[in-house]
């Protein structure tokens, strides 16, 4: 995708590129000469932004659309917004954080468009909800464990992470989360977000995020544990 020289782009609208909340995560010296690069229409800093985020925007688009067709529309679209918007990027957050929250807005707006996208309500856990995090039957009548999980230490995993087999698992128990649980530990734990970081692109109090985070993280091992058993 080649870069339009930002210059003579139309700005997109503000509230398709907020700059969201401020966060830890502040723009850095990096992300300020980034953008002015791209503000001078420099192609080699465009192309090197989007090597560095289009596969993470393209995951989390996919759990927010049924389709990876419209999944790369949203994609295309928010790079777009990316290059429209650039001017009025403030420095709150991230740079990272500015885009994925442009691509969650358009995940919203083409998602409505298609009719066919995950209510973004599913993010948010219900309230009073009492989903365990960890299967009931697992545990004895009187308390303590009836069947501990299995132990993940030593090299271990780095072994069991290196099987081909068992990484399908993981993508798949990844697949099977409700959407909030499968966008918080998307970027938690594939894209290397933080906590403040995660809960702006989502929009995410702290409690929540950390409770999704729990309950994925927990599903998926709970899931993986045939596997590890085995080994």
């Amino acid at each position: 995708m080649a870069a339009p020289d930002p210059r003579k782009t139309s700005s997109a609208p503000r509230d398709e590129a907020p700059p969201g909340p401020a966060d830890s995560s502040r723009a850095s010296r990096g992300d300020i000469d980034l953008v002015r690069r791209l503000l001078a229409g420099d192609e080699a800093a465009f192309t090197s932004l989007v090597a560095a985020h289009h596969g993470a925007l393209l995951r989390l688009a996919q759990i927010f659309v049924t389709s990876r067709h419209v999944a790369e529309e949203v994609v295309q679209e928010t790079w777009l917004a990316v290059l429209g918007g650039i001017g009025s990027f403030e420095g709150r957050s991230s740079l990272k954080t500015w885009i994925f929250r442009i691509l969650m807005n358009r995940a919203r707006t083409i998602g409505a468009r298609e009719g066919r996208s995950i209510p973004f309500s599913s993010l948010e856990e219900p309230e009073g909800d009492t989903e365990p995090a960890l299967d009931p039957s697992r545990f004895r009548p009187g308390g303590g464990w009836g069947r501990p999980p299995g132990r993940w230490d030593g090299d271990t995993p780095e072994k069991i992470l290196l099987r081909k087999e068992v990484l399908g698992q993981i993508e798949e128990a990844i697949r099977r989360l409700p959407a909030g649980q499968r966008a918080v530990v998307t970027l938690r734990d594939i894209e290397g977000c933080g906590s403040d970081e995660a809960c702006n692109i989502l929009e995410l109090s702290e409690t929540n995020q950390r409770v999704l985070l729990h309950r994925a993280r927990s599903k998926i091992r709970a899931l993986l544990e045939p596997y590890i058993e085995e080994l």
